[in-house]
């Protein structure tokens, strides 16, 4: 009410001034100061309330992980458990949230499935707070401005999840960086954040100029010299407000040095940038024996990764499509490609009917592994020869490095992280292979199939050398050093 008063009293004063368009713009940016401090109080208040003390006799910190998705199974939230895994052994007497919209299933379904597709089991509790506006960052809700509607929705998600429970650190670990300055000034927490891929890039940018069509600039907008300007003018835009986010964040963590690159661009903010690559299962896949390319009958190129539009899948049906046309019947007949993903929800699930219409119009013979376990998982890439990935500009491709642990030679996109980082010479010898349209892949298959079994060996052997760097503790060791400072 005092607030209200103070507020009433100024535009008066102005008023009497005569001076309008300052009484209403000020009169706003009062109104705007007061909602700011008001909400900053109350979320004060409520943090006070759910205090909880330790056996120390010091209060608990509350540390929150923002991630919607987090029963998804893939990569990011292989992330998520890990980083819990990690904090909940070196801090052990802070209480730890994860905000959801898997509000369709129960936490100890959550638990099991990071059990069951990761292999990882955290020591101790978790608390869940289920969100119910998860929908507002579907993208499938803002057919235009797609990157606006879901980066506006996730600060109303942040904002149902503030009010559920108010933190003190706030770990975004799934790229809705539009929550930042939620919690950091609203909800007055140190926030930090993991970004897996930026929302947009320079990359993004540089295709609507050069007016090329991708799964992100339809052909309708890229044949159109009006229409590509006006989208690069809301990029811009929008590039400007992402940076402007991002820069709130206390601490940053990337996954490669392909994001690491952009987000420098981008979010102007070196000296808290550091990267961590994602943990993969290193250990796990290194337990299969390399001899399983003996004596083959049959040869299985296997693909991992969710089932999103970014990831391709249409490539890899039309690469192997090509490959099968080098072949004899015979040879044919020796030949599969065994799609693995998950599906996060109705749009992925169509997209993976659609996959399997490309692949009967194509006569291609695809198998379709969706949501599978960890244990059969394992199985498919102990028995494959080649591990396809074709998402260009691939932030890391954590599915690539469990390809090359289990001893597949794996084959993916000619960018981003896999170029950077992961499938680069290992003490002089191969670790993989790079290609980037459907001959080119085509070749390539062609070619890791005419090696002879002690060549492919060297190769797998390389891989297998490689990928110590990308292992569990590894991510541990990285991840406790960036985000020391939020506790401290």
């Amino acid at each position: 009410m005092v607030g209200v008063l103070f507020i009433g009293g100024v535009m008066r004063i102005l008023a009497d001034l005569f001076i309008p368009g300052i009484v209403v713009s000020t009169g706003l940016c009062l109104l705007l100061v007061f909602i700011l401090i008001t909400t900053r109080l109350w979320t004060e208040r409520k943090k006070k309330q759910s205090v909880q003390i330790g056996k120390d006799g010091k209060k608990k910190k509350v540390v929150a992980f923002f991630h919607p998705y987090c029963s998804a199974g893939g990569g990011g939230e292989r992330v998520l458990w890990c980083a819990l895994r990690s904090l909940q052994k070196r801090y052990k007497d802070a209480m730890y949230v994860v905000y959801t919209g898997d509000k369709d299933i129960s936490e100890g379904e959550i638990i099991n499935g990071a059990i069951g597709r990761f292999n990882i089991k955290l020591p101790y509790p978790v608390k869940f707070i289920f969100l119910e506006k998860r929908g507002l960052v579907e993208a499938s809700l803002y057919p235009h401005f797609t990157l606006l509607g879901q980066s506006l929705g996730s600060i109303v998600l942040g904002w149902e999840a503030l009010r559920k429970c108010v933190p003190d650190i706030y770990i975004d670990s799934m790229g809705y960086a539009f929550t930042l300055p939620l919690f950091k000034y609203l909800g007055g927490c140190r926030v930090g954040c993991y970004v897996h891929y930026p929302t947009i890039s320079m990359d993004m940018l540089s295709v609507v100029r050069s007016q090329h069509a991708r799964f992100n600039n339809a052909s309708y907008i890229s044949s159109n010299p009006v229409l590509s300007r006006m989208k690069m003018i809301y990029y811009y835009f929008f590039a400007v407000l992402y940076g402007w986010v991002g820069s709130c964040s206390d601490v940053i963590m990337v996954n490669s040095t392909w994001t690491f690159n952009h987000i420098l661009d981008l979010w102007k903010c070196s000296d808290s940038t550091s990267i961590v690559y994602p943990p993969c299962d290193v250990q796990t896949f290194l337990d299969i024996p390399l001899n399983q390319d003996l004596a083959k009958d049959e040869y299985s190129v296997v693909s991992i990764g969710q089932f999103r539009p970014e990831k391709d899948h249409p490539l890899q049906i039309r690469s192997f499509a090509a490959l099968l046309e080098k072949k004899t019947p015979e040879e044919r007949t020796k030949l599969k490609l065994i799609l693995i993903g998950g599906c996060r929800n109705k749009e992925d699930e169509l997209r993976v009917s659609h996959l399997k219409k490309l692949s009967s119009e194509l006569e291609v013979p695809v198998e379709f592994k969706v949501n599978i376990p960890f244990e059969e998982l394992k199985k498919h890439l102990s028995e494959a020869t080649i591990g396809l990935h074709t998402m260009w500009n691939e932030h890391f491709g954590i599915g690539i490095v469990e390809c090359m642990a289990a001893g597949t030679i794996i084959l993916a996109h000619n960018s981003g992280g896999p170029k950077l980082d992961i499938v680069v010479p290992y003490e002089g010898h191969e670790t993989g292979f790079l290609a980037d349209s459907v001959n080119s892949y085509a070749s390539a298959m062609d070619h890791i199939l005419s090696l002879s079994t002690e060549e492919r060996l060297l190769i797998r052997q390389s891989a297998r050398h490689s990928v110590a760097r990308f292992s569990d503790q590894e991510f541990e060791m990285n991840f406790l050093n960036s985000t020391e400072q939020l506790f401290n």
